[in-house]
């Protein structure tokens, strides 16, 4: 068979029934993705005859005789740009940059009419990452980049992200974005019951399938307890789980790893493979696990495990009162009492878990994965497979998103098993289907609240009852929990709070972490209730909430008190986030030509957020000055569309009077040295930019001692500008530094560290407008703003686009995303075009503000903003409907036939 991939002839066969995506990555074009598999998201797409089309749906053999373009041969001569991909690269028309190529394809063949319905015409692409405001600029050709930046200028300049150019040509590498002699594939076969006992497994029919190497099971596996959840501290997580265990917990739960020379015998070995299960009862309802009687999930654990009360299925537990919450309850002028549910959303990052692991010639076990925290990961597998650290190497490419639902060890432990078992290099990518019913989700919840205020408008009682449901394992379930009734009512003072709180294992898929920690579930009822209480008074939303929330100086409290001392105002915009966002809804807009059948009515939200995790966040750094005047800058973050790969090098090139494009960039590899605790928590500017702050403030001192030296002069008369070192008249190169360090045998390098500790607080206050359709209960978005106080916004574009993204994905959750499981546990629509994420149709676009603040605590001012956008958007839109249709509706999603009974109800046909 013969075919033309980007203009040059190709020979090989295609195996049989091999989709057209596979083969073209084996033929080495990277840049056509897996997302999906199954033709919902368009990271695979290429131009077939000049059309594009969904790789994975297309048989290989069909593409015989036809001319394939992929992202690689798509620009103009040999390593050129084709003009879609210069748009995409002045627009910066992408974040974590795994859709791009799909999405530049399709963009490109539009012709003019389908360009003024972008909605229909990229319905087959979907980006996780962006909010497509970006993606709609690059079709529009604006330019959203700064051309010119001058050495030193970097901060606080919309600067371009360094792995632009390679993502738009398909040459960024990703997890599985190479190519390994000797690789050995990994398929799973997992649980078909909520809860069972593994009596035996019979391997023989899965061993005499060719091309089989082994076949894993909790035999052979390491019997050491640990937890899935990957944070600094080990105590913040149960030790509940096993590499592979001989109890399964949920539906979907691996059982055994087959090892072999290809996917297709791999899958085989598993359908082969025969295993006795002996069935034990399942609870699936949080409430009914708590209750007396109820199957327990984990009888065997302790508090030694940091399990709170296994026998009632508690996995973690916080209680606490300030003042009497009865009694101000009863004395109080207005109350609002209301029971809030929410439901289970998955990640979609659309590159999936997975990784490669081999051993190499030294004994080294090397794992290249696909996750937020590889120094993490590194310790774990040196505890679970009593390895040495310096026997274990850890690191990531380009991440293809990870919004939490990486900040787990969910893949690695296997892909270590397998590697050290058959002693070759071996591949575990998981499936679309996998990512739903086997990783991790938002944390569902039921949060009870009461909430009183007198006369006046101020607050008198705050009470939070909590269920969260924390699947069949613990990972992130207690931290989670604490932060969901932390931030969210420690915004408001108010002298009377209560909390109770629990979270419970149920024989479901596990729950994790994900953007926002558990706080989008609890706003949706606090800040319902202020909107309600503000009602009630007479008052606007955001008179209320001006009456009541903290300000400098003012303790941020809730109940129990807290242990860590350490969160302070280092700049406080919440005030300018209201007056923004009240003026901004308050403009004159076209008023959108609905019939009277349509409600319309806008109110807001507001969130508050720790700028770190709690009990430590590590961060190192080094930067040398190179012989060419250049710097290298190593991090251990990892990158997967939030930036901070561009922030990086914009402090370090600030602090070194140099150009961003003078500072290379290493990053996210155990091997580097140093520690980094992860880019999550929103902490990749916060702590590990004031990890690069300092080492290179410390270099810039040095290069001033040097020229000082040179000069026989006071250091403290030279400055840094252009490259070079100032005192007076005089100035001396970078390069002739470095030459004259070398000479003596110097390096001039310096290293820098942050703990995490001091942390200070952002904010985010998001507004809507919406019209509601009281016949049919669809939901319009007239408008939304959402302002950030940032403090010293580092990246003017890429900051609002973290903005935009978050309100896109919150969105999702929001109005329609849920993961729906069946009364035996059962997800049973795991895959995309049953789940419904946001596609460019339905995403309005956000006017997106910021505070004017500088933070004494974060790098250069800065502060974290990655997590915090989500926060108030479920919030801010159920106070939206409420107030367009005068009735509260307490559950996420906002679906049309959830809001039609009620809507039914009220206002008849």
């Amino acid at each position: 068979m013969s075919f033309e991939i980007n203009g040059k002839p190709f020979s090989q066969m295609p195996r049989a029934g091999q989709c057209l995506r596979t083969f073209l990555r084996e033929l080495g074009h990277f840049g056509v993705k897996k997302g999906c598999d199954a033709g919902d998201c368009g990271a695979c797409a290429v131009l077939l005859d000049g059309e594009p089309v969904h790789s994975c749906l297309i048989p290989a053999f069909r593409a015989e005789g036809r001319a394939i373009t992929t992202i690689e041969g798509f620009g103009c001569g040999d390593g050129g740009t084709h003009p879609m991909q210069q748009a995409f690269l002045d627009a910066q028309g992408f974040q974590c940059g795994f859709c791009t190529a799909g999405m530049i394809l399709t963009c490109a063949s539009l012709n003019q009419a389908q360009r003024t319905d972008l909605g229909a015409a990229l319905k087959g692409n979907i980006c996780r990452c962006t909010g497509y405001r970006s993606i709609e600029d690059a079709l529009d050709g604006r330019t959203n980049v700064d051309d010119v930046v001058e050495a030193g200028g970097a901060f606080g300049r919309s600067l371009p992200a360094p792995a632009g150019p390679d993502i738009v040509r398909g040459k960024a590498r990703y997890t599985f974005d190479t190519e390994i002699e000797g690789l050995l594939h990994i398929r799973l076969l997992r649980s078909p019951h909520p809860h069972a006992k593994i009596v035996a497994i019979d391997k023989t029919a899965a061993l005499s399938v060719p091309g089989v190497h082994a076949v894993l099971t909790h035999d052979d596996a390491p019997d050491r307890l640990f937890s899935t959840a990957r944070h600094e501290k080990d105590w913040m997580d149960p030790e509940d789980t096993r590499v592979l265990d001989d109890v399964v917990r949920f539906i979907g739960q691996k059982v055994a790893a087959v090892v072999a020379e290809s996917e297709a015998a791999a899958e085989e070995a598993c359908r082969r493979l025969r295993v006795d299960y002996k069935i034990l009862p399942a609870v699936v309802d949080p409430e009914r696990a708590m209750a007396p009687g109820a199957p327990i999930v984990h009888p065997d654990r302790t508090t030694e495990h940091r399990v709170a009360n296994a026998q009632r299925n508690i996995v973690a537990e916080t209680h606490g009162e300030f003042g009497d919450v009865a009694a101000a309850l009863a004395a109080s002028a207005v109350t609002y009492e209301g029971t809030f549910t929410t439901q289970r959303v998955q990640h979609a990052a659309l590159e999936t878990h997975g990784g490669l692991a081999w051993l190499d010639p030294s004994g080294v076990l090397n794992v290249r994965s696909s996750t937020q925290v590889p120094f993490l990961t590194r310790r774990a597998l040196a505890d679970v497979f009593n390895l040495p650290m310096d026997k274990v190497r850890v690191f990531c490419e380009r991440v293809g998103g990870g919004f939490g639902g990486k900040q787990e060890m969910l893949v690695e432990d296997i892909l270590a098993l397998a590697a050290l078992k058959t002693g070759r290099p071996v591949k575990l990518e998981l499936t679309r289907e996998e990512q739903f019913i086997a990783t991790s989700t938002r944390h569902p919840m039921r949060v009870h609240i009461k909430a009183g205020a007198d006369a006046a408008g101020k607050l008198t009682a705050l009470q939070l009852d909590v269920l969260s449901n924390t699947g069949a394992y613990g990972n992130h379930a207690g931290p989670v929990l604490g932060h969901a009734v932390a931030e969210s009512i420690s915004v408001y003072n108010c002298p009377n709070k209560k909390v109770d709180a629990v979270a419970v294992y149920t024989n479901t898929v596990p729950a994790g972490a994900f953007r926002g920690y558990g706080l989008p579930q609890t706003l949706v009822a606090v800040e319902a209730a202020i909107d309600e209480l503000a009602r009630q008074l007479g008052i606007s939303p955001y008179d209320i909430r001006r009456r009541n929330v903290v300000r400098p100086g003012d303790p941020m409290l809730s109940p129990p008190p807290s242990e860590y001392h350490d969160v302070a105002y280092g700049s406080y915009g919440l005030d300018q986030c209201l007056d923004l966002v009240e003026r901004a809804m308050q403009a004159d807009a076209p008023r959108p030509d609905l019939s009277a059948d349509w409600l319309i009515g806008e109110s807001i939200a507001l969130t508050m957020i720790d700028t770190v995790p709690p009990a430590g966040h590590i961060a190192d750094a080094m930067i040398t000055l190179n012989d060419d005047g250049g710097f290298d800058l190593t991090v251990g973050t990892a990158e997967f569309g939030n930036g901070t790969s561009t922030v990086h090098r914009q402090i370090a090139a600030s602090a070194l009077a140099t150009t961003a494009d003078n500072i290379r960039l290493k990053q996210s590899d155990t091997a580097h040295g140093g520690h980094d605790t992860g880019a999550y928590g929103s902490a990749g500017i916060f702590v590990a930019g004031k990890a690069t702050h300092a080492a290179a403030e410390r270099l810039a001192n040095m290069l001033k001692a040097a020229a000082a030296e040179a000069w026989l002069c006071d250091s403290a008369s030279c400055t840094l500008d252009d490259n070079s070192v100032v005192s007076g008249v005089r100035r001396i190169s970078f390069a002739e530094l470095v030459r004259n360090a070398q000479e003596q045998g110097e390096v001039l390098a310096a290293s820098g560290n942050s703990q995490g500790t001091p942390r200070s607080v952002a904010f985010n206050v998001q507004g809507f407008r919406v019209a509601v359709n009281k016949g049919t209960g669809e939901i319009k978005i007239l408008k939304s703003v959402q302002a950030a106080d940032a403090g010293v916004v580092a990246n003017p574009m890429q900051c609002r686009g973290q903005v935009e993204g978050g309100v896109a994905q919150a969105l999702g959750a929001a109005m329609y995303e849920e993961m729906v499981i069946d009364a035996q546990g059962r997800i049973i629509n795991a895959k995309f075009r049953d789940y419904h994420l946001p596609s460019f149709a339905d995403v309005p676009r956000t006017e997106v503000l910021f505070a004017e603040t500088s933070d004494t605590i974060g790098p250069m001012g800065a502060k974290s903003m990655s997590e915090s956008p989500y926060n108030p958007v479920s919030a801010a839109l159920g106070n939206a409907i409420a107030d367009a249709t005068g009735i509260r509706f307490t559950s996420t999603p906002f679906k049309p036939d959830r809001l039609f009974p009620a809507l039914h109800e009220k206002f008849g046909d």
